[in-house]
């Protein structure tokens, strides 16, 4: 797994851009951008839907969706470029595997809210108060958010070098 990781990052240039002087700080700069965007607008409708700012449409809210996807996949590829060049270092860290946990769980959660509860927030008055499942999954969202952004940070304080792995 990690040679196929690092294979391909060789093989497409991501592993020479990374290793530049400039590309790794380039990519930390567009992840954080993307990190910004991703958890602005989730969390600004998260926390609408916990009840703050009254008087905000939900509807209107919705609409910033498409910034938190474009963060959302700013994300994904910087994080793919991180992957790739260091596998080692990321698939076998606790901090990692615990991130990609948080966004498979906040993931699973926004699906649910998709499936089931989204088309009653929009149309929700502005001044209304949610209902418990509507705010529950907006309280999960948020943990899990929050959560991947803390182990994002302690990955660099993880660096392990040994091969301890859940999945491996």
């Amino acid at each position: 797994m990690l040679e196929l990781l690092l294979n391909f990052s060789q093989s497409t240039g991501i592993y020479w851009f990374m290793n530049s002087p400039w590309g790794w700080p380039i990519a930390e700069s567009i992840h954080f951008l993307g990190l910004c965007l991703l958890i602005g607008t989730v969390g600004v409708f998260d926390l609408r839907m916990l009840g703050m700012a009254n008087g905000l449409s939900y509807a209107a809210l919705h609409k910033l969706v498409p910034c938190g996807v474009v963060g959302y996949l700013m994300n994904v590829t910087t994080g793919a470029m991180f992957l790739t060049t260091s596998p080692d270092q990321y698939l076998f860290n606790p901090a990692f595997q615990t991130k990609l946990f948080f966004m498979l769980i906040a993931g699973l959660n926004m699906l649910l809210f998709y499936f089931t509860t989204a088309a009653a927030v929009k149309n929700s008055p502005a001044i209304a108060t949610l209902p418990g499942r509507a705010r529950a999954i907006a309280a999960i969202s948020l943990l899990c958010w929050c959560g991947v952004i803390v182990c994002g940070r302690l990955i660099t304080y993880f660096r392990p070098p040994y091969h301890w792995c859940f999945w491996c």
